[in-house]
């Protein structure tokens, strides 16, 4: 019964993240009907068509392989410009690029204006920052939701557990006469204890005292606690170093200090501000993960030629991610309030992550045309500035070697980790 509830809720999962695809799309395609652009298609999935029909001149329809979906707004590479250049590789292949799409292009779109390139800079910045806002805005709906309504566990300072001893022995837990006590044992902490002061610095988040101990290595430690209702002066010790988990990538171990304490964690409702908070520090985990994409995609192919267990931090695909939903939701372990704020934050934290990911500043991903767009904005603008001869518009088409790149890539990748997501999963429970 367990399987079926978590394959089941997994497919869920994968739907509405189908869902989320469906919606970026709609936040390219909206601006871009409104700004005049002519958009012949808008599918979901890739392959050959299961459904379609035609409104207006968009043809919308369903696709058999539910990876993706796309909109096509006509006009995306500008004419070959005027004048003789020099002819190579680099230049046919832009130009076999630029006739195939212009096949679809009539004199009536040139002439009403209705071809993505001849739009202004900020209306292609709209366009192309239209799809990722878009899930941006998903994110934002289902964390307030969940913030909100629910509400989401988050640690104080008041104490819920004092570590008796410093345990170097990695394969033992319980402690011998000759372990050293941990710093909170040796100061006089106790459960219950709300730490107010840390070396004299008014403690107003368990955030900040986590952060104050960890910066503190092995330095000096005095805390002040407030206990039944009195402020009490805690015993002066030193904290430890230990190798703890990066706050902004978990995969990675960094030198901290210790006290040997566990906050209180306390279901706690919020408004929009707290969410843009949770929204930043996830922000920051996902640009991190980012950047090291590659590399750790490789680590999973490697594990999984080596046969290494997942690590709970591995990149993972939208399977990957249907799969932990589904075991979060099929878990015995989570209330049923639990699960359904788990599986909303999950979704959320994926269109964040897709949203995040098409900012990138490389094509055919969002944020290459947004680089572009800049790019001849800029070079324009400062031509006008200048009072030099307008360069006319930037062309895209020269860009294509990159996209087929990246893309080749991202394709090699994708399959690669779905592959690992169904050979070796990653497991929460």
């Amino acid at each position: 019964m367990e399987l079926l509830a978590t394959v089941g809720f997994a497919i869920g999962f994968f739907v509405l993240i189908m869902a989320s695809v469906a919606l970026h799309e709609i936040g390219h395609m909206v601006p871009a009907k409104l700004f005049g652009v002519r958009v012949p298609q808008y599918f979901v999935g890739f392959g050959p068509r299961i459904w379609s029909t035609v409104r207006g001149d968009t043809e919308y329809g369903l696709k058999w392989f539910p990876l993706g979906g796309y909109v096509q707004l006509l006009g995306m590479y500008p004419p070959r410009p005027d004048g003789s250049f020099r002819r190579t590789r680099l230049s046919e292949f832009a130009d076999d690029a630029r006739a195939y799409e212009w096949t679809q292009i009539s004199e009536e779109d040139v002439a009403n204006q209705r071809l993505f390139y001849q739009k202004k800079t900020w209306q292609k910045l709209i366009v192309m920052a239209g799809g990722p806002a878009m899930n941006l805005l998903i994110a934002f709906v289902l964390m307030f939701g969940v913030t909100a309504g629910y509400g989401v566990y988050r640690p104080q300072t008041t104490i819920s557990y004092v570590q008796p001893c410093v345990i170097a022995d990695p394969t033992r837990t319980t402690c011998l006469p000759s372990d050293p006590p941990s710093p909170a044992a040796a100061a006089g902490l106790k459960v219950g204890d709300q730490i107010v002061e840390f070396n004299g610095v008014t403690i107003s988040s368990y955030a900040q005292l986590s952060s104050l101990i960890r910066s503190n290595l092995d330095g000096p430690a005095q805390l002040v606690v407030e206990r039944d209702g009195q402020r009490v002066t805690l015993t002066p010790v030193h904290t430890i170093v230990t190798s703890v988990a990066d706050q902004l990538d978990p995969s990675r171990k960094v030198q901290a200090g210790l006290m040997g304490i566990r906050p209180t964690q306390v279901l706690t409702k919020g408004g929009p501000v707290e969410v843009l908070s949770d929204m930043w520090t996830l922000t920051q985990q996902s640009v991190v993960a980012l950047v090291q994409f590659p590399v750790k995609v490789w680590h999973v192919v490697a594990g999984l030629v080596t046969g290494q267990p997942r690590d709970i931090s591995d990149p993972i695909s939208i399977l990957g991610a249907s799969q932990v939903a589904g075991q979060v939701v099929a878990s015995g372990e989570l209330d049923t309030g639990a699960k359904v704020a788990s599986f909303a934050s999950l979704l959320a934290s994926v269109n964040l992550f897709l949203a995040l990911f098409n900012f990138v500043p490389l094509p055919p991903l969002d944020g290459g045309h947004i680089a572009g767009a800049l790019y001849e904005g800029a070079r324009r603008g400062l031509a006008k500035l200048f009072r030099r001869r307008d360069p006319g518009y930037f062309d895209t088409a020269k860009l294509l070697p990159i996209a087929y790149g990246v893309g080749g890539l991202l394709l090699i990748s994708g399959v690669a980790l779905i592959l690992a997501d169904l050979i070796s999963p990653v497991r929460l429970f």
